[in-house]
């Protein structure tokens, strides 16, 4: 019926246009001009038109006085007294629209001076493309830049949501204003009728989320860590972490690298082809389980990231031109995760098996010389290690594990917990709904956001140098991959583990005598170098983009 009246309205407009002799030749004779210019309200304002842009819009086939109604033959042309023409009344063939603006919070007359939206400032004027086109301001992929003219703090959290961030990236089914809000029909959340209004709410979000519940509608899209005391405490917490992680290790890193220098030439690192004396430091499981580390970690941080970073133009080169499109990356983030829970709980189950092997209690196990767990001695190792950098005192008698090494250790253990955990919730947020409310997915996306920037921002940096980048190991230590170091380095470097294991007459078990073959030395240095390489372009687009934009 809606379809009928506005033919209906069409062809009467076209008649009465048809009667008189005005075309739009006659009105662009002076509108096509660029010099055009009146006087309104004490400001110059053009009054060209551009014709290119009218032979794009949907309007192209109407006449100027179609819309322009005053505007008319007889005053044609206009006197000075009609410079002034009235608003275009879209209503008079778009009236079911009409009605639905001019019920929603656009349309409603304000207690301000500030000036009402009309069909103009979102549609544009001589302009209107149909929303399928994607120059139209009202396409998909313009509307967050559409409403951010006149609500632009709210665009901006809209932005730091995952919504806003698959946006960014190109995902074409990504939601946005429009989606929860709505168009022409948009009310105030306290009006019965509103999308996001508690009597609609749940049926907005399950235009996505078909299992949403009660709960779940209580997210905070649009919320702030000033918005609620938990989010609140949430982002200070893990920005003093943060801060505090990368200022001690940071501090810890320059004060070792002189020492590390004048080291040089006194360690050879170097794994070579054909029989040599070793020392086993690491067993097969180890080096498989850091294999998988290394793997999923690397493609954990590079989708990571370049979702977190989804506003930088590399971000978006590398969904698009590596990770394929937004949908692969968030899967292949998922498996990385499966694979890092994998590892993670084969890791408990070898540490249990190694309990029973050696057959300790608890804190036997947990604190002996082997354990990778805090003890006293490792607190005595790092003020040593300080006089030292400091020349203040002998090279500590470093043990097994040092504690910069026990650090890395269980960080992984923090890190799979609260990256995990809060990774999960934004997995599968109904879920979690069911028994938490709502706010706990906005501190969610706090922690695994901050987390993982810790985590990536960490190990490329203070693990890579205390691993590979310091001098004496420089360009890469390849003893991860190996298990073996040899013994000359052993010595210099472990020599608190040398004596430990003498006195335990443990020391001939772990000196052995291996050859490696060429090709499998050359096989781990190309995968250690790229593994390297691409942890320090990830590094150094993160750094880029915290200076250009900040986090």
């Amino acid at each position: 019926m809606k379809n009928y009246k506005l033919l209906i309205t069409i062809t009467l407009l076209m008649l009465s246009s048809a009667i008189f002799a005005q075309t739009n030749d006659d009105c662009m004779a002076c509108h096509e001009d660029p010099e055009l210019i009146v006087e309104r309200d004490g400001k110059e304002v053009s009054m060209m038109v551009n014709v290119d842009f009218m032979t794009m819009s949907v309007h192209e086939e109407f006449d100027c006085v179609m819309c322009h109604e005053d505007a008319d033959n007889e005053d044609f042309p206009h006197a000075d007294g009609l410079v002034k023409l009235q608003k275009v009344n879209c209503g008079v063939c778009h009236d079911d629209y009409q009605e639905l603006f001019d019920m929603g919070v656009h349309g409603m007359p304000t207690k301000t001076d500030l000036p009402r939206p009309d069909c103009k400032s979102c549609h544009g004027g001589h302009m209107i493309l149909n929303s399928s086109n994607e120059q139209a301001k009202t396409h998909k992929v313009n509307i967050p830049n559409l409403c951010a003219e006149c609500h632009g703090d709210l665009v901006d959290t809209y932005k730091d949501t995952y919504h806003g961030k698959a946006y960014a990236l190109g995902h074409e089914n990504a939601p946005n204003c429009l989606d929860c809000h709505g168009s022409h029909n948009v009310y105030k959340a306290e009006n019965p009728e509103s999308m996001v209004g508690d009597n609609h709410r749940l049926e907005t979000c399950k235009q996505c989320h078909p299992k949403a519940n009660e709960a779940f509608t209580n997210y905070m899209t649009h919320a702030t860590h000033h918005d609620h005391a938990a989010l609140n405490f949430t982002y200070w917490f893990m920005t003093i972490l943060l801060l505090s992680v990368f200022v001690f290790f940071g501090i810890h890193t320059l004060l070792w690298l002189p020492k590390s220098l004048k080291r040089r030439k006194k360690i050879n690192h170097e794994v070579t082809p054909g029989p040599k004396k070793y020392y086993r430091r690491f067993n097969k499981r180890q080096r498989f389980t850091h294999l998988l580390i290394i793997i999923s970690f690397l493609l954990l941080a590079l989708t990571g990231m370049t979702l977190k970073f989804a506003h930088m133009p590399w971000a978006n080169w590398i969904a698009h031109n590596i990770l394929g499109s937004v949908e692969t990356s968030n899967l292949i983030h998922r498996i990385a995760a499966v694979v890092t829970f994998g590892y993670f709980f084969f890791h408990l189950l070898t540490l249990f098996q190694l309990r029973a092997k050696v057959k300790k209690n608890w804190k036997e196990f947990l604190f002996g010389n082997n354990s990778l767990w805090f003890g006293k001695h490792d607190w005595y190792e790092m003020v040593a290690s300080v006089k030292w950098f400091l020349g203040k005192g002998p090279r500590p008698q470093y043990r097994r594990w040092t504690y910069w090494e026990k650090f890395d250790y269980l960080a992984v253990f923090w890190g799979v917990a609260i990256i995990g955990l809060s990774g999960l919730i934004l997995w599968f947020p109904e879920f979690f709904t069911t028994f938490l409310p709502g706010w706990v997915i906005n501190v969610a996306q706090i922690v695994h956001s901050d987390e993982a920037l810790l985590a990536t921002g960490f190990i490329f940096t203070i693990h890579f140098f205390n691993t590979h980048l310091r001098p004496e190991a420089f360009p890469m230590d390849t003893v991860i991959f190996t298990g073996h170091v040899p013994v000359d380095e052993y010595l210099e470097d472990r020599p608190g583990e040398h004596e430990i294991l003498k006195e335990e007459g443990r020391l001939e078990k772990v000196i052995v005598e291996k050859e490696f073959k060429k090709w499998w030395l050359v096989a781990i240095k190309i995968f250690g170098y790229t593994a390297l390489a691409i942890g320090v372009i990830i590094i150094g687009l993160i750094v880029y983009s915290i200076i250009v934009s900040g986090i």
